[in-house]
């Protein structure tokens, strides 16, 4: 029969075993796994406040064709296998995300995970991942996606 102690013992085990997955820590010992853990909060922090500061400090650039549109601001981060793909508009826009996901699948990235906000605003975070033999930049990303929103302006514009 196990004891109640050796029970909490394994579930400490688990947890960090998982909390050391989360993190992609190589650490061995569960003091290190924390530190290591603690770390990757921080950097979270710094992306998230990073995230943040760009939002609040971005200008909507006009189109010359029509003062009053916004062009949505675009970010792509390179990650060690794949891209962190960031789009902000201060407006709806119907239609975008297809094409933005349309021009991702086209470039041969594989969307992992996205978070999608198209209510008042539109606010696409997308994590992709690189097929194995495509070599892709984030500037290539970023001019892809650009031309996307280029597009899809030109298109609603013309319906």
């Amino acid at each position: 029969m196990v004891s109640r102690e050796q029970k909490r013992a394994s579930v400490l085990h688990d947890k960090l075993q998982l909390l050391r997955s989360i993190t992609k820590s190589h650490a061995l010992s569960e003091s290190s796994i924390i530190v290591d853990a603690s770390k990757y909060i921080q950097e979270l922090k710094h992306k998230v406040e990073r995230l943040n500061q760009d939002i609040t400090t971005t200008t909507p650039q006009t189109n010359s064709n029509n003062n009053t549109s916004s062009w949505p601001q675009i970010e792509v981060e390179t990650l060690e296998k794949g891209f962190l793909v960031n789009v902000y508009s201060e407006r709806s826009c119907p239609g975008l995300l297809v094409s933005i996901l349309q021009v991702l699948e086209d470039l041969g990235l594989n969307v992992l995970e996205a978070r999608v906000s198209c209510t008042d605003t539109f606010r696409l975070q997308a994590f992709g991942g690189e097929d194995e033999e495509t070599m892709i930049n984030a500037q290539v990303v970023t001019e892809a996606v650009f031309e996307a929103i280029k597009n899809w302006s030109e298109s609603k514009e013309q319906g």
